[in-house]
């Protein structure tokens, strides 16, 4: 990682807003100390996006970023370059700095795919998306990659967006064998929370995935495992986005 600046003060971090809670200050600390690497990662918590700029004039030795909830689309304006696939999919999750140049990609969609890949089966064929913010559309992204049709719910209808949450019936979530929650409905410390769909349709050939890690089982998760669902949480798409991300920041 020889770029001309000084290794023992090469920074990391993370952009997003209400971040305290982060997953990725935690992880890459522990990854920096077993590997003894003397770098740093810090959140940096904007309450608007038009703030970004800043951190770049005060962190001379930033290397690379991740970007959370709710930035992931609004970070693209700011970047000198998008990835391809991060150009198809619409939304940026990592930053890598290089001569000056800030370079978007996504990291996402690669550990949702990696992640449900092993619990498909030959009645997952299609999938409903919880959610339409920047980590949803990463999930289309990987849906696609993966064969699987999609349709999206929300509480607005829009053009890409087939359901409301009133329209969810339990036949209509029989037909669904996947549904993903990409919302923030359910998160710590709103732990009594969960989307508000008809969990009676769940059966036992569904998988109910959550992008949320804390709390480790969700109350949509709960709702899928008494019903016999498989059911996944955020927090292996997560340390195998991390990785990715590692893998970009560090390429020569």
């Amino acid at each position: 990682m020889d770029n001309g600046q000084d290794k023992s003060k090469l920074k990391f971090g993370l952009i997003g807003r209400n971040i305290s809670y982060s997953f990725s200050r935690g992880y890459f600390a522990k990854k920096f100390e077993k590997e003894n690497l003397n770098f740093t990662y810090e959140n940096f918590d904007l309450t608007s996006i038009d703030k970004f700029p800043v951190i770049f004039e005060n962190n001379p030795n930033l290397k690379g970023l991740n970007v959370t909830i709710p930035y992931k689309e609004q970070i693209i304006p700011y970047l000198d370059k998008v990835s391809k696939k991060a150009q198809k999919i619409g939304a940026v999750n990592t930053i890598r700095i290089k001569n000056k140049k800030i370079i978007g990609y996504n990291t996402d969609y690669y550990g949702f795919k990696k992640s449900i890949t092993p619990h498909l089966t030959k009645y997952h064929k299609n999938a409903l998306i919880l959610g339409t913010g920047g980590a949803s559309k990463a999930i289309a992204y990987a849906l696609e990659k993966l064969q699987i049709e999609y349709d999206f719910v929300s509480r607005n209808k829009t053009q890409k967006v087939k359901y409301q949450y009133s329209d969810l019936t339990p036949e209509l979530i029989r037909l669904y064998k996947i549904i993903i929650n990409c919302t923030p409905v359910g998160t710590y410390p709103n732990v009594d929370q969960c989307p508000n769909i008809p969990y009676e349709g769940i059966t036992s050939s569904h998988i109910l995935y959550d992008l949320i890690y804390n709390p480790e089982r969700t109350k949509f998760l709960q709702f899928g495992e008494m019903k016999g669902a498989a059911i996944i949480n955020g927090l292996q798409m997560l340390e195998l986005q991390a990785e990715k991300s590692w893998e970009i920041w560090n390429r020569s």
